[in-house]
């Protein structure tokens, strides 16, 4: 019975999809996706509309070409500590998405952490500027809570890969709006 339930739990938290390092040495999470029988166009149009729904938390850079995508966000880090939860810092990234016939890809690197400190007022704020990337190693004496901040960035990344699969798969095509032509009553009709 003993040896069912450790089967089980195993299976329960290995659901994420860990974060790997690219050559660079960054932590990096990056994903082909293939999308038979969709053009390019489509593909863009519907991530276009992923990042213009995302405004508040992903601000788009630039589109170097007309398929790629760049965009940096941030996501908050939070402490939990039995019923109480508090922001611990955030982390800041970046976000690329590139579109072609048939098929998309799209990447998150980049992760810096900025720990949270309260002011005066009793309001969570950066303590720091200076950010550090999550791949640096910290000493022992942190080593379980910079794990926690790894833990809890990969599992917001997830979150964030499925809501894109998710809008990249909607059915409903984005078109651009149209004007209305002006009417002129006058005319005879």
């Amino acid at each position: 019975m003993l040896t069912i339930l450790f089967f089980f739990t195993a299976l329960v938290f290995g659901q994420e999809k860990p974060l790997a390092n690219d050559d660079r040495g960054k932590l990096i999470y990056y994903e082909v996706v293939e999308s038979k029988g969709q053009s390019g166009d489509i593909l863009n149009s519907r991530a276009a509309a992923f990042f213009k729904k995302s405004a508040k938390s992903l601000k788009v850079r630039s589109a170097t070409t007309d398929s790629l995508i760049r965009a940096s966000g941030k996501m908050i880090i939070n402490k939990t500590a039995l019923v109480l939860s508090r922001p611990s810092g955030e982390v800041l990234y970046n976000f690329y998405a590139e579109t072609k016939d048939g098929k998309y890809r799209f990447w998150l690197t980049d992760f810096n952490f900025i720990p949270y400190q309260r002011d005066r007022y009793g309001n969570f704020v950066p303590s720091t500027t200076v950010e550090t990337p999550l791949e640096n190693k910290p000493g022992k004496l942190n080593a379980a809570e910079w794990n926690a901040y790894i833990k809890a960035t990969t599992k917001e990344v997830n979150a964030i890969a499925l809501r894109f699969k998710e809008d990249m798969a909607n059915k409903a095509v984005v078109l651009p709006a149209v004007k209305a032509a002006p009417v002129n009553p006058n005319k005879k009709w």
